[in-house]
């Protein structure tokens, strides 16, 4: 059996790890575990039963459903019958998910319960490839339907087609389509390799020491491809995955599992980090007392980081920072961790120094989903504020055209499914064109600087990288999200969908009155207030840099109204287009009509 593939991978380490446990979701006060023999058991009973069900090597089945222990289940046994799986944002609409059953020609879906049946069963006539529905949750509505539980019961008792299966795969094998989220236009399906996952596994562990004593918090949905290759590696070490299917838990989730493995989005560290400065942001004294605590931990941590032993002083110091300041910090992460990796999007310095001087080294690294999805990461010893680490080995990055990277590697995608011309423009001579724009130092650490289509041209000709001076505003906890413009304008302007309770904060400091918070968004000492602030954080830009108006938005940017992608990135063509008529009336006003 090739070992470059996923399904015989996880073979080799459930028969090591039989006993441990694999997964677990809450369950009441408790929870819901399986152990690594219970997980391989049924995985191997559904392969078996999708096998006698017709399904042959390359046919597509889709998972669209939350963050569940059953989703990895179905996904490997997938792997192990030799079949394809898609897998579906779990809040994607009706049109959405017709769009991926529709391209990609599945013949079965996996539904996470009542909710996402209701949306395939809306468009299911429009699916003439769609055979099966079934659900990982009892229904209340089964028509059209049937559950894992039932397929797992109906399952041959003689499973060797599955070693038939397994004998066949190669670790070239097409593993999973991948429809990218994007923050434009419809979505591509981008075919990955079982040996994309596998050789990240093998760098990672590599790059750390990962045991069946760690335990890891699953909450990126497993259809983005960073926690679905992390969940690989979990798994691979004979660690525990833990399972939270709404994201909205995830701050107690993190303090009831204390789990020491974990990967994120950027959103989740600018959270704990403004709502510690929050927490001081009425008191001189408290403000003082954190500053101090944070200079004294990263004193601390600079000098464990390199390799010396603080002084006696500086040991008393942090013990007593650490009491005050630092441990909450920790506490509030679910205690201490072995990898905190962060992906999909910049994090700030200040932001990544705010959690090392907490003890907390924030990994920040760098790929896409047509990498599987990494392209570079920095290991535990060998990391550098600012930059995402060094390319992974095996692969190779050079820089193009405007600075964009290019990347080539084992875990580059085969290609977008059935867009030959989209993935002839993205694969050039072996190298992915990813679209972004970055330099390497000296000693080969990545920067990412922006996204070429996110860059502005003002009328003027000045290029502007959006995301950077966007970073600098959230440093503030009043805006909850920004969208800058200016693309073939005469100069930038803002929106913001301020935090609300920052907003009425705002207005109390203000003086102001009012019967609900729409009136605080157009009022002119709230903007006047606002453009103070953005004039404060970025008196350092250039003038081209600077943001000559802006307007508050009452619709905050969220997945359900569509104007965040899954990570959590703004949508931003969607978002101009939603409120054009906002961005219009910023440049008429001053004289300077639409584009």
């Amino acid at each position: 059996m090739d070992a470059g593939h996923l399904a015989v991978r996880f073979v080799g380490s459930a028969s090591r790890h039989a006993g441990r446990p694999a997964t677990r979701v809450a369950a009441g006060e408790g929870w819901a575990v399986r152990t690594y023999a219970e997980l391989a058991a049924d995985v191997r009973r559904l392969a078996a039963r999708l096998i006698e069900l017709g399904l042959e090597p390359g046919d597509r089945v889709a998972i669209f459903a939350p963050n569940l222990p059953e989703w990895t289940l179905t996904d490997l046994a997938c792997a192990s019958a030799g079949l394809v799986s898609v897998p579906l944002y779990d809040t994607s609409t009706a049109p959405q998910a017709r769009h991926i059953l529709g391209d990609a020609g599945c013949r079965m879906v996996f539904v996470g319960g009542n909710e996402e049946l209701a949306k395939v069963s809306e468009v299911r006539a429009e699916l003439p490839a769609l055979e099966r529905v079934v659900s990982f949750e009892a229904l209340s509505v089964p028509e059209g339907a049937t559950t894992l539980a039932a397929e797992l019961a109906a399952a041959p008792s003689d499973t060797s087609a599955v070693d038939v299966r397994l004998e066949a795969a190669t670790a070239d094998d097409l593993a999973t389509i991948i429809y990218t989220s994007g923050t434009t236009g419809d979505p591509k399906g981008v075919m990955l390799t079982h040996r994309g996952f596998t050789h990240q596994v093998n760098v990672l562990n590599d790059y750390f020491d990962i045991t069946p004593d760690d335990v890891s918090l699953c909450f990126l949905p497993l259809s983005h491809a960073l926690e679905r290759a992390w969940t690989y590696e979990v798994l691979d070490n004979g660690s525990l995955n833990t399972y939270v299917p709404d994201p909205r838990t995830v701050p107690e989730s993190m303090i009831r599992a204390r789990p020491t493995l974990m990967v994120s989005v950027p959103r989740l560290f600018e959270k704990v980090y403004l709502a510690a400065h929050d927490k001081v942001a009425e008191s001189k004294v408290k403000q003082r007392i954190m500053a101090w605590a944070l200079r004294v931990g990263h004193d601390y941590h600079t000098e464990l980081d390199q390799g010396r032993t603080p002084d006696p002083y500086l040991h008393l110091r942090f013990f007593v920072a650490d009491k005050l300041v630092l441990r909450s910090v920790r506490d509030a992460m679910g205690g201490p961790k072995k990898v905190l990796a962060c992906g999909g999007a910049p994090l700030r310095r200040d932001v990544e120094e705010f959690f090392f001087a907490c003890g907390l080294v924030v990994l920040q690294g760098y790929g896409l989903t047509e990498t599987s999805p990494l392209v570079s990461f920095p290991s535990a010893t060998m990391h550098r504020f600012g930059t995402v680490g060094r390319v992974v080995d095996g692969g190779e990055v050079r820089l193009g055209d405007e600075d964009e990277i290019w990347y080539r590697g084992p875990n580059l995608m085969m290609g977008y499914w059935n867009k030959h011309e989209d993935t002839a423009a993205a694969l050039v001579d072996g190298w992915l064109h990813t679209g972004d724009v970055g330099h390497l130092d000296a000693d080969g650490y990545l920067t990412i600087t922006d996204r070429i289509k996110d860059l502005i041209v003002t009328s003027n000709g000045k290029n502007i990288a959006p995301s950077s001076i966007e970073g600098l505003l959230a440093s503030d906890p009043l805006f909850e999200h920004t969208l800058l413009l200016g693309d073939n304008r005469p100069y930038l302007t803002l929106l913001v969908a301020p935090s609300l309770p920052h907003l009425e904060n705002v207005g109390r400091q203000l003086h102001l009155t009012w019967s609900h918070r729409d009136e605080l968004l157009g009022h002119p000492e709230v903007l006047a207030e606002l453009r103070r602030r953005v004039e404060a954080l970025t008196t350092k830009l250039a003038g081209y840099e600077q943001i000559r108006d802006l307007r508050l938005l009452i619709e905050d940017f969220t997945l359900e109204n569509g104007l965040l992608t899954p990570t959590l990135k703004v949508k931003r063509k969607e978002v101009e287009r939603r409120f054009s008529q906002l961005v219009d009336d910023m440049y008429q006003k001053a004289g300077h009509p639409r584009k």
